[in-house]
């Protein structure tokens, strides 16, 4: 079983009021929801992005610090930004709102630094019920299944190096972060050049 499918606890649903601010401490720097451009009346038309993980267990936290650099570097699109320490049902019903989904996260296997990209397709697990954890396709099934929509979808993982207790990343991962922001601007711009 990979890392990225089991969390601890609940996910953050906190409005950031100020993504830009060089705040230190992680508890007031990664607090949840980035809106990185206004809604759009077609709601269709949204990307949605997820970073996942611990940001207070070093390199688990990197969907947190992928997540808060890429609403700023989307600031002003139809992006939406989302960052929770576990992928929960409740994101089903914002998959089926938007037409492009990001998943970002961090993995205990493979070579730490090494960074893989996977499409993902809406699969829903036997036990998915009776667990806590989700992955993305269970819910990118859940969307299809609950509102009759999901959205295209891919996954981001980094290789970790440590899952210790710290603040920061360790500095091969470090290093991998600015290459998976940009990788995941060049998707988002690909796929919505495909719509247009």
């Amino acid at each position: 079983m990979k890392k990225s499918e089991v969390r601890g606890p609940k996910s953050e649903a906190r409005t950031n009021r100020s993504p830009k601010s060089d705040v230190r401490s992680p508890k007031s720097q990664f607090r949840g929801i980035f809106a990185t451009g206004p809604r759009t009346s077609d709601l269709g038309l949204r990307t949605l992005i997820v970073g996942y993980g611990n940001p207070l267990r070093s390199d688990d936290g990197f969907g947190w610090h992928a997540g808060r650099l890429l609403a700023q570097a989307l600031a002003g699109q139809a992006v939406e930004v989302i960052t929770c320490h576990q992928l929960t049902p409740e994101l089903a019903a914002a998959l089926s709102l938007c037409c492009r989904a990001v998943f970002i996260d961090a993995d205990a296997e493979g070579k730490p630094g090494d960074i893989h990209r996977r499409a993902v397709r809406p699969q829903s697990s036997a036990s998915a019920a009776f667990t806590h954890g989700c992955t993305p396709a269970g819910l990118l099934a859940s969307a299809q299944r609950l509102y009759g929509r999901p959205p295209q979808a891919v996954v981001f993982t980094v290789s970790a190096q440590s899952f210790a207790f710290g603040e920061s990343l360790s500095p091969v991962v470090s290093a991998a972060l600015p290459k998976v922001v940009e990788q995941v601007c060049q998707w988002v711009e690909a796929t919505d050049a495909a719509l247009h």
